[in-house]
């Protein structure tokens, strides 16, 4: 394990002295470690979660404390494919980029970080040719038991070169939530470079650095996303490594996210209006002013008091509250703010891999669903308030009975 002594620490792209503090979020321990019941009574790791800026390339970083190997384990828990409206925008997306990039049988596509083969499916409906790359064991066996070629791998030089060898290059690389996640983004980049056709694209989605500051979406903050992106910082890190980026999407995924259209920095194609429209915004928005980052750390502070007194005020009511999601943003939320199960009784989550555990941290029980059924709280709390329509929907029955709803980002809200 890495342990940095220092009170500043290097960019992990531009390996300038950082010395700007975003957010101190205190020390939890990784937010996938969800607990079997025989671990709870075993010691548990805690990291501290500190954000920091750089001032030369804008790159905002965690403070590194543990490595990619030690968070992204064999037993990673985390599907995508287990929320609908996530389904949809990947088959949204796969039908327009087969159609704009005239992909075919003599194409070949590449995802990264391709968990459970989820929208490489889609890819295969279509009849082009693809191959995910995806380091942890469980989630990669799930998409080669679907007949999805899987490499299990992390992703970076190395394997780029080992791919190009025994496949080809590739017509189209993905990285969906992923780009944050990699300790290396400079090797994670070369990567890139190395696998991707003459006049390839490569497409990377990642939560807006923009939307987190505006929206004050510090549950985003966890050990696994080593960096938060704006597409001032991606493109310093593109054109280090031969790179540029010819257009950009804004979407409505994870809260507000970009999506980065790619290619070789001698390629023919050209650059779209929107790459500095984005800039442009970014610029408005001071994300090149160190003064801009300033204030983040009190609104952090805000929810955490509102959410604590709202928990509180229950309790003293002798209201029962629940959980929704047992999501990595449940886990930043519900630790930052030392909260356990004498205020949030249990947490329920479709996805089958985490029932019966608990939420690392603040040890609340996870449930199935349908634990709800012969329960009547007054209040759910909903963790992944990205997905809170589609979690709404399927607890219209408790609505009806009375249950009020409730997110806490980017403010607190109760319906």
């Amino acid at each position: 394990m890495k342990i940095l002594h220092n009170k500043n620490i290097c960019c992990r792209h531009c390996n300038y002295e950082t010395k700007f503090k975003f957010v101190d979020l205190g020390n939890s321990p990784p937010s996938n470690e969800y607990l079997t019941e025989k671990c709870l009574d075993m010691p548990e790791i805690y990291y501290p979660l500190q954000v920091f800026v750089c001032s030369n390339c804008w790159l905002v970083q965690t403070k590194d404390f543990s490595s990619g190997s030690e968070l992204f384990k064999e037993d990673y828990a985390y599907l995508s494919s287990t929320s609908s409206s996530w389904l949809e925008h990947c088959k949204k997306y796969v039908k327009e980029i087969v159609n704009t990039l005239n992909l075919s049988s003599s194409s070949f596509v590449v995802e990264l970080a391709s968990n459970d083969g989820y929208l490489l499916n889609y890819f295969k409906d279509c009849k082009v040719p693809c191959l995910g790359i995806e380091p942890t064991e469980g989630t990669a066996k799930i998409a080669q038991r679907n007949g999805i070629e899987t490499l299990i791998k992390f992703f970076g030089y190395e394997t780029a070169k080992n791919v190009k060898k025994s496949h080809n290059k590739a017509d189209l690389i993905i990285g969906n939530n992923v780009y944050a996640h990699v300790p290396d983004i400079n090797d994670f980049t070369k990567g890139i470079k190395t696998l991707l056709k003459d006049n390839g694209t490569v497409t990377l989605e990642f939560p807006s650095l923009l939307s987190l500051i505006n929206q004050n979406q510090f549950d985003t903050i966890y050990h696994e996303h080593f960096s938060y992106l704006s597409l001032t910082s991606v493109q310093n890190i593109f054109k280090t490594h031969g790179l540029k980026v010819w257009k950009i999407e804004n979407l409505s995924t994870h809260g507000g996210s970009l999506r980065v259209y790619g290619c070789h920095e001698e390629a023919s194609i050209g650059i779209d209006n929107s790459v500095q429209d984005q800039l442009n915004k970014e610029m408005d928005a001071g994300l090149q002013k160190i003064d801009s980052y300033e204030n983040f750390q009190q609104s952090c502070k805000k929810i955490k008091i509102s959410f604590l007194e709202f928990l509180l005020e229950a309790k003293k009511a002798n209201k029962k509250v629940i959980g929704y999601g047992a999501a990595a943003k449940g886990s930043t939320l519900l630790n930052y703010s030392g909260v356990k199960d004498d205020l949030i009784e249990y947490v329920c989550d479709g996805a089958e891999f985490k029932q019966n555990k608990y939420m690392p941290g603040s040890h609340i029980p996870i449930k199935h669903p349908s634990a709800l059924q012969a329960d009547n709280p007054d209040y759910i709390v909903i963790f992944p308030w990205n997905i809170a329509d589609e979690i709404s929907s399927l607890l219209k029955d408790k609505i009806n009975e009375g249950t009020k709803l409730v997110t806490f980002i980017p403010e607190l809200k109760i319906w």
